[in-house]
């Protein structure tokens, strides 16, 4: 079954939203509210009612349901921004039909390959058509792939009428990546029971269970004084950062870490021999775990504080979001629902700790359950990001099974 999905991704990716993070206003940056204004015109043109765009980039609206049965209005969420590690201006998408398994030159003249030496999964993708980079910017698949596929069974749902379903209730969200999380969403007013965000990996990856998180910013004054005649005097940044850095346990990164391990990650290190900043992020599946990791962080200062003077560090530390999986208890039939139309359509379910979060985590401790689903889409964040046409349509047919399944259970 063919959908626009691929069309629509391609056209999304275009726009440059990525998001900044000491921003102080939401959205973070203008190119979200263009691609929101976009978003809307199309809801628009599918005929879906209640389509709100607000001053801060939100867009919800609903397709209503064509049954007579019972059933729940159920949420579909996907965010408009792009991540920060890498630009998402100027993307240049390429389709490369039937993937034979070998190197994709991804830029030649800046000899950027995307290659299953680096990445043997790809060998699982084998005659698939692949969404790449030129190899300079991030695709965008985190997350545009994900409004793509929802945009893409709405179409599909428009289409076909005689096909039953309840009230769809869809929101597409700002500045995910740096940790806005959907705070501005109006739950009650966007009338779900439940929602699902579609933000996940490869296909079959679903997620109740992501990290505790935390984000600390380090502050160093350094002392300069001419390096001629320092000795004695000279308290460079640079170095006392170096040295914070030496006391956070080398074993415990992202780099070295799976699963359920937490971790200390320095996102940025900004320094010269006057003052520097650190920038941190603790996460943990573990509340208790995570708890001591912050309680780590705050000792690692002190010690520095006592060595140095207190003058000469300062730290910030601020929760960013918690483990969903507390506030899907008495809900499981959300996480059960979607790993069934996954089995119905022949996908393997792939349970996973996310190690990260999304805007799910924080909805669903704000009382919306909202587990996470896969998108198709690896490498997020980096110029080798690609995404395979046929996931995303067994995207849109996992959407399109869940919303059956509930028609289903209502009889």
């Amino acid at each position: 079954m063919r959908y626009s999905a691929l069309q629509r991704f391609l056209k999304y990716v275009t726009y440059d939203t990525q998001s900044a993070q000491d921003s102080t206003t939401t959205p973070s940056t203008p190119g979200q509210m263009e691609l929101a204004r976009v978003m809307a015109e199309e809801l628009r043109e599918l005929g879906l009612k209640d389509i709100v765009l607000t001053e801060n980039a939100y867009v919800t609206a609903t397709l209503p349901g064509n049954t007579k049965k019972k059933v729940p209005a159920i949420g579909f969420v996907a965010h408009l921004d792009t991540a920060t590690e890498l630009t998402g201006r100027d993307v240049k998408p390429r389709v490369v039909k039937n993937y034979d398994g070998g190197d994709v030159v991804l830029n030649e003249s800046e000899g950027v390959i995307l290659s299953p030496r680096d990445f043997p999964f790809l060998a699982d993708y084998k005659g698939q058509d692949l969404v790449v980079t030129d190899g300079t910017t991030l695709l965008g698949a985190d997350n545009k792939a994900g409004i793509a596929e929802v945009m893409g069974a709405l179409e599909w749902l428009t289409q076909h009428p005689e096909f039953e379903h309840g009230d769809v209730k869809v929101a597409f969200t700002p500045d995910e990546e740096v940790g806005h999380l959907a705070k501005l969403l109006d739950i009650e007013a966007f009338g779900a029971e439940f929602a699902y965000t579609l933000d996940g990996g490869p296909v079959g990856e679903i997620c109740y269970e992501n990290f505790n998180a935390a984000e600390a910013l380090v502050r160093i004054q350094g002392r300069a004084v001419h390096p001629g005649t320092a000795k004695g005097m000279m308290l460079s940044a640079v170095t006392m950062g170096h040295e914070f850095l030496s006391l956070l346990p080398p074993a415990e990164t992202p780099a070295t870490t799976e699963g359920y391990e937490g971790f200390y990650h320095c996102t940025s290190f900004e320094a010269g021999t006057e003052r520097a900043t650190l920038r941190f992020i603790i996460r943990d599946h573990d509340s208790g775990k995570f708890a001591a990791r912050k309680a780590f962080m705050e000792r690692a200062v002190k010690w520095m504080q006592d060595r140095y003077g207190a003058e000469r560090f300062d730290l910030t530390l601020r929760d960013q979001y918690y483990n969903m999986s507390d506030k899907l208890a008495g809900c499981e039939h959300v996480v059960e629902t979607a790993m069934e139309a996954m089995r119905a359509l022949s996908i393997e379910p792939r349970v996973i700790p996310m190690r990260g979060g999304t805007d799910g985590a924080a909805l669903s401790w704000r009382g919306l359950p909202t587990p996470n689903l896969f998108t198709g889409g690896h490498n997020y964040h980096g110029r080798f990001e690609f995404i395979s046409a046929q996931a995303m349509e067994q995207a849109v047919d996992m959407v399109l099974k869940i919303l059956e399944l509930y028609v289903k259970r209502a009889e």
